[in-house]
């Protein structure tokens, strides 16, 4: 399976978002890092009543930030749309972000992290694998840009220990099958000591969320 053609580049939607408005009855507000994923999708199955506003990629790293975004994007837009879908899980919110979209009336994807809906929520709680690190095909693409190098691990390899001593594998969950991915995601284990892992999830429950608000 192929990815859609870019709109846009992994920089612009690490530190700008996306926004793609065109008087849709239903309003996504997403993770930059998962826009390629619900293109695919929204394309795929044809639901063009769907508006899709993502935050930016890099709020990954500085989670604070998150609740705050999505409470201004959801006062800003609720009178223009039918209803609003948050495609965040809890992504280090500490259930804020839980909380303000109960408060606010509107729903969210489920799941602690993207990693967990991308598997499958249930499929993954079950496997209780708490010495792996797990990147989808935007962090494999941005992996340097989110973790390298806010790390320090360009200027210090030293602290590859310290940072991730306690892993063991490293988990590639593929949304698309992309040998150039596979191998990029390879290098990023070998680089820091992890043995290395390949699942292809797909899209898994962010296709269920989607295709269940579509319906």
């Amino acid at each position: 399976m192929s990815q859609p053609s870019p709109m846009i580049t992994d920089e612009q939607l690490s530190a700008e978002g996306l926004e793609l408005r065109n008087h849709g009855q239903v309003l996504l507000i997403a993770c930059g890092a998962l826009a390629r994923e619900i293109l695919a999708l929204t394309k795929a199955n044809g639901w063009t009543h769907m508006d899709l506003q993502c935050l930016p990629a890099i709020f990954h790293n500085a989670p604070e930030k998150i609740t705050p975004a999505v409470k201004a994007m959801i006062e800003r837009s609720h009178a223009k749309y039918a209803e609003i879908f948050v495609v965040y899980a809890d992504c280090g919110t500490g259930g804020q972000l839980q909380r303000l979209c109960d408060d606010m009336g509107v729903s969210m994807i489920a799941g602690p992290h993207c990693y967990s809906f991308f598997e499958g929520n249930a499929g993954f709680e079950a496997r209780e694998e708490l010495t792996c690190f797990y990147l989808t095909d935007f962090l494999v693409r941005q992996f340097d840009a989110f973790f390298w190098r806010p790390m320090g691990l360009d200027r210090h390899p030293e602290l590859l220990d310290m940072y991730f001593g306690n892993y063991t594998t490293l988990v590639y969950q593929a949304q698309i099958q992309d040998q150039a991915l596979e191998a990029k995601a390879e290098e990023c284990a070998r680089r820091m000591g992890l043995t290395y892992q390949y699942r292809f999830t797909s899209y898994g429950d962010l296709a269920v969320a989607l295709t269940s608000l579509a319906d």
